[in-house]
This record gives structure tokens, C-alpha cells and sequence, in this order.
């Protein structure tokens, strides 16, 4: 059913044709997309493909389809408007006591639906430069409100554990940034990567580690990554998740509940569940908010408190996440008048799970 024994990141699609992963036909097709967007699936995903399933969630994830050159109205190069928030490369500052710090820009593995399609990949800078790098750690330095530094890119986990513990001591070094959180799928992508080196690369006084894991899939949370993130949990560095809503991929309530208590299974709390961003050629992996409203709402009644994520939408342009879940509480037209000292309280409809409908407080 799935690939077995492939030893190394497949790029080109030739590699794909070769390995069962696309149509020989497509070849001409995926050699466009692979011209704009960037192609990569490691070993450790390509072996999860189901080949004998067209519409196999994990190949929908990473593998390049003619869809890709499709572009709708809306769709933007920077979807989410990091670029209005950059003060100097490599940092966005959206929010105030926060800034994310874009240290490389490439990846492990190459979502097909990525915000950032347009920034990382052959023929992009890898790196920040030395000199980009020292103005980032300056600017980071000038500003105490800044309380949390984000490690992004691409992927921070792809640097060496020699370079990613420079980085970290140089974030710990600044009095006033007290967490350090870094966002990767490579302990999906590429587990191996997960050493006790790096692990121990994350460990760092003065300021506190945290890794959120982007995963889209129960499937993508095999053996190998589940001891991945046991290696970052054991050591005392607290975990969450973050996936995306995706048309084919985990949109019904049965595929999103089985993600979810995989990740508390791996001690990952659920954190975001991402509406897809406007990113160029994206469009059929978008769902609708409302569907996903909708799923969020039977997802309520369905899981663990434990494992609730928050729906949320990056609002184009770049005003920032909002949460878009299901709103259960709708004023009622009356209230409910107290004798005494009590004030008068607006009487609320409360929307059950199921959709039913309960008035708050409740009539006496």
C-alpha cells in the first residue's frame, strides 16, 4: 500500500513519476509548478502515501497537482501581510510583545498550501545573512516589550544543533525575552532530526522553550515522530499544535477528532486549527468558514476538552489572527428581571453542540 525504502528527499518530479507518487502524464504539468513552487518529500512522508488511494490525504499535503497554477481573486504573495510588519529582515512584529524571527527559508518538507509558498525553496536566500542575523538579535534587543520570540521560516529545525544553540543563547541573553517558541514539522517530516543533540540545543536557561508542531493528519503522527516529540516533552519543553483546515485532508469531524487526540496522546495540547490563507494557487485546498465553523461545533461534543484547538483566521493584509469558531451564545429578546439587590440580566440562547437551544438563566 504505502512506499517503502526510500532513502532520500524526492524534489523533482521525475522523482515523483519514479517513485508511484504522481502520473508519468502529469510530468510536463509538475514541472511547471515545480518552476514557481518548491517540491520536497522526505522519506519518512513519501512512505505514508497510500499510492492505490487518488485522493490520499497525505499525498494531498505534498504532492504538486496542476491546480497549483490556478490563481484566484484574493490571492496574494504575502497572504498575511508580514511584510507591512518587518522592521528590519527577519523580524515581523505584529503584535506588541511578540516578533517573529525568520532565521532560514527552507524546509524539510514543502506544503503544498504554504502562506509562504512564494519566499521559500530553490532559488531563495537559505539563510539569513551574518549581518541580517546581528541586526535582527538588535532589534529584538531595543524593544522590551518584546516578551516571546518565534522561531520561523521555513523551518528553524532544519540549522545544525551547534547553530540552533548559539541562536537560543543569544535570545536567552536578552533580560526581557522569556520565551523562546519554535515552530517545525520536522519531527513529523524528518524525525532522525530530533537527536539528543538538538533537544539538548533547546535547553537553555534565562528564557523558556516551546515547540508547536504543524501537522495536518493522524497518520503523519507514526512511531518515529511520536518518539520525536517524547525526546522534546521528556526533556521539559512543553509542546502544541498547529494545523490547517484542508479540503480533502482533514475536513470532516472524524478525520479532525482522530488529529487531535493523536496530538494529546503525544502530550501536544492542541492550539490552533488554521483557516486556510489566500496563498497563490491554494484554492482547492480551502475549505468555507462556515463548514469549518460547523466542525469546530461537532468537534465540541465529540472530543476531550483536551483536545480543542481555536479556530482561527490570519486576517489578509496583516491586522492579525482572529478567532472565527462557532459563537454559542445569542442574546435572547427578553430579560429576566431581579427583585432586591440583584441587577437585571440579559437572558442569553445558548446553542448547544447539536444545535439545540437553551435559555440562560433558565426559567424558574
Amino acid at each position: 500500500m504505502t512506499k517503502t525504502n526510500l532513502a532520500r528527499t524526492l524534489r523533482e518530479p521525475a522523482e515523483l513519476v519514479a517513485a508511484d507518487l504522481a502520473p508519468a502524464t502529469a510530468l510536463p504539468t509538475l514541472e511547471r509548478v515545480a518552476a514557481r513552487y518548491a517540491v520536497a518529500i522526505t522519506p519518512a512522508l513519501a512512505q505514508l502515501i497510500d499510492t492505490s488511494d487518488p485522493d490520499d490525504p497525505i499525498a494531498r499535503q505534498f504532492v504538486p497537482t496542476a491546480a497549483e497554477l490556478q490563481m484566484q481573486p484574493g490571492e496574494s504573495a504575502d497572504p498575511i501581510g508580514d511584510h507591512p510588519h518587518s522592521p528590519v529582515t527577519g523580524i515581523v512584529h505584529r503584535y506588541p510583545d511578540r516578533v517573529l524571527f525568520k532565521l532560514v527559508h527552507v524546509c524539510a518538507v514543502y506544503c503544498r498550501f504554504c502562506f509562504r509558498r512564494e519566499m521559500v525553496g530553490p532559488g531563495k536566500e537559505n539563510a539569513l545573512s551574518d549581518s541580517a542575523y546581528l541586526a535582527a538579535i538588535d532589534y529584538i534587543r531595543a524593544h522590551s516589550e518584546i516578551w516571546e520570540v518565534i522561531l520561523t521560516g521555513g523551518d528553524p529545525l532544519m540549522l545544525s544543533p551547534r547553530r540552533m544553540s548559539e541562536i537560543m543563547a543569544d535570545l536567552a541573553g536578552i533580560d526581557h525575552v522569556k520565551i523562546v517558541r519554535l515552530h517545525t514539522r520536522v519531527p513529523v517530516a524528518d524525525p532522525a532530526r530530533i537527536s539528543d543533540e538538538m533537544v539538548a540545543a533547546l535547553q537553555v536557561e534565562g528564557a523558556t522553550t516551546w515547540v508547536a508542531l504543524h501537522a495536518n493528519h493522524a497518520r503523519e503522527l507514526t512511531g518515529p515522530a511520536r518518539a520525536a516529540c517524547a525526546r522534546l516533552v521528556d526533556a521539559g519543553i512543553p509542546m502544541v499544535s498547529q494545523s490547517v483546515l484542508l479540503r480533502g485532508v482533514n475536513d470532516n469531524v472524524a478525520a479532525l477528532s482522530d488529529l487531535m487526540r493523536a496530538f494529546v496522546e503525544c502530550r501536544i495540547k492542541p492550539y490552533y486549527l488554521h483557516h486556510g490563507d489566500l496563498a497563490p494557487g491554494t484554492a482547492h485546498l480551502r475549505t468555507t468558514l462556515a463548514h469549518g465553523q460547523e466542525l469546530m461545533r461537532q468537534l465540541r461534543g465529540r472530543v476531550s476538552g483536551l483536545c480543542q484547538p481555536d479556530y482561527v483566521i490570519d486576517i489578509p493584509g496583516g491586522a492579525g489572527k482572529s478567532p472565527v469558531g462557532p459563537n454559542y451564545v445569542l442574546a435572547a429578546p427578553n430579560t429576566a428581571a431581579h427583585a432586591g439587590d440583584t441587577v437585571t440580566e440579559t437572558r442569553y440562547r445558548i446553542v448547544d453542540y447539536c444545535g439545540d437551544v437553551h435559555l440562560y438563566p433558565p426559567e424558574t
